[in-house]
């Protein structure tokens, strides 16, 4: 990302690109049936946004996606739209990525190594999970437990796989950007 800072249409497209990208993340997806929550790969596009376009581009790429959905796009999981999926039990985690592409964005630089990118992006999926679970418990009126083993322990091991994979996409990308 710091050789093309100065080209603002370069990262503006890359930051559309990666919105894209998140949905075509959101759209991989496996309802798991005794959830809400779908297990999908929005989240690997989130860390990528991140780690690779920066706090800026990467946290506007998640908010043109969060936007684009808003306003009735079905770019979010299922194929939905709408501000009415945003109010729903997932919602919070939508907003979420908003969070996390910025926490990873601040974390990560340049010259990073495995284990800040691994931490950024554990830092983001924390904050993602924060404000997702206490929405969906907000929104469902379910316990703290009871969304845990729903909305949580469930996505860990696949959570894991996605910061595994994110953080050796971001070490080998980088230097083509």
């Amino acid at each position: 990302m710091q050789n093309i800072t100065n080209n603002k249409t370069t990262v503006m497209a890359l930051a559309g690109l990666f919105a894209a990208l998140i949905a075509v993340g959101s759209w991989i997806s496996v309802p798991l049936g005794f959830t809400p929550v779908p297990v999908n790969l929005a989240t690997l596009a989130v860390f990528l946004a991140g780690g690779l376009l920066g706090v800026k581009y990467g946290t506007a790429a998640t908010a043109v996606y969060t936007m684009v959905g808003a306003v009735g796009v079905p770019v979010f999981a299922g194929f939905r739209g709408g501000i009415s999926v945003l109010a729903g039990p997932t919602g919070g985690y939508i907003i979420g990525y908003i969070v996390a592409a910025f926490i990873v964005g601040m974390i990560v630089k340049k010259d990073s190594g495995i284990i800040r990118i691994a931490l950024a992006m554990i830092a983001g999926l924390a904050a993602c999970y924060t404000l997702g679970t206490v929405w969906f418990i907000i929104s469902t009126g379910t316990g703290f437990g009871a969304a845990m083993v729903a909305c949580v322990i469930p996505f860990l091991p696949g959570d894991a796989l996605k910061i595994t994979a994110g953080t050796i996409l971001v070490r080998k990308l980088r230097k083509y950007l």
